[in-house]
């Protein structure tokens, strides 16, 4: 069967480079809108009988790349696909997994229901996915890869003998785990309560951070709230003002700027998951995700098991 791959509009590099780590080019389509404000998704190539590849991110603006996606799948379809996949470099919406205060929508579980509508899918490939139970709201597989073996060889170089893996909150202590194994670290966990979408409040830090150099993990970062919360909490501990701050997504929305570029922040080690916005500035080193989703990509076609790639507990 043959594969053809197509890009969306929201990471646009990250599929060139996808692309030509698997040797091959992009298939042609044009996206645009009508006057009227209108998204109009044309495949310009025939894909009959083809397995076609989306890849995509729901990043910001979420709605917008979403909808993209979707109607990239249903134009695939109408075309003659026979088998479509959607490589979701990030899952906006994965937070959303449960009702806090009783009244309120589960986006993660509605956006799974829409990814699924139709049966226009066949398989979701998504990276680092905020919830891992969210898994448990798609009516299709959802192949879940993991970018933390990427970067664990890229943070390896800034590794000393003081130095400790910090989860911000303790959502984020298995991941602190999964780079303090292979880097032969310890862990210290940080105890906060979220006050709203971009403001938390931290009480204490388990584990020995005095005279440490941190280095703080996540999944992702969205304003940046956590990890300045984090920061004030370890400084008053005594931890080195040399701190990594390393995440699978940066997305560095609202405030994050200016949270992020003052204070003793030494790096930030994001992957290519989300678009980085032009000129901000902020110490980062950026990890490429195409390897391993070129690799996700020539399993999945050549039916061979996808192994190491995933996500673990």
């Amino acid at each position: 069967m043959e594969q053809t791959l197509f890009a969306g509009s929201a990471n646009a590099r990250l599929a060139e480079a996808i692309a030509t780590e698997l040797g091959t080019s992009q298939g042609a389509l044009n996206i645009d809108r009508f006057p009227d404000g209108e998204l109009h998704v044309e495949i310009k190539q025939s894909v009959r009988g083809h397995e076609v590849y989306l890849i995509q991110s729901t990043s910001p603006p979420v709605e917008r790349n979403l909808l993209e996606l979707l109607m990239l799948a249903d134009a695939a379809h109408r075309a003659g696909a026979a088998r479509l996949t959607a490589v979701i470099t990030y899952l906006g919406y994965a937070r959303q997994d449960r009702r806090v205060l009783g009244r309120e929508a589960v986006g993660g579980r509605l956006i799974a229901e829409l990814l699924a509508a139709g049966g226009l899918l066949q398989r979701i490939v998504a990276v680092d996915v905020h919830s891992p139970a969210i898994e448990g709201f798609f009516g299709v597989p959802l192949e879940h890869l993991s970018a933390v073996p990427l970067l664990v060889e890229s943070v390896r170089n800034y590794v000393t003998e003081n130095s400790v893996i910090v989860a911000p909150d303790l959502g984020a202590a298995k991941l602190a785990e999964r780079y303090a194994r292979p880097l032969g670290l310890p862990v210290a966990i940080v105890h906060k309560s979220r006050l709203s979408g971009s403001e938390v409040s931290v009480q204490r830090v388990t584990g020995d951070i005095l005279g440490r150099t941190p280095i703080i993990v996540d999944d992702m970062i969205s304003t940046g709230g956590t990890v300045e919360a984090a920061i004030e909490v370890l400084l008053s501990g005594g931890c080195k003002p040399e701190i990594t701050v390393v995440a699978s997504h940066g997305l560095f929305v609202g405030p994050a700027l200016k949270r992020l570029s003052v204070g003793p922040i030494k790096r930030i080690v994001i992957t290519d998951s989300v678009r980085t916005p032009e000129g901000l500035e902020l110490p980062l080193e950026v990890v490429s995700l195409a390897p391993l989703l070129a690799r996700a990509v020539d399993c999945l076609h050549n039916d061979r098991s996808l192994g190491d790639l995933l996500a673990r507990a």
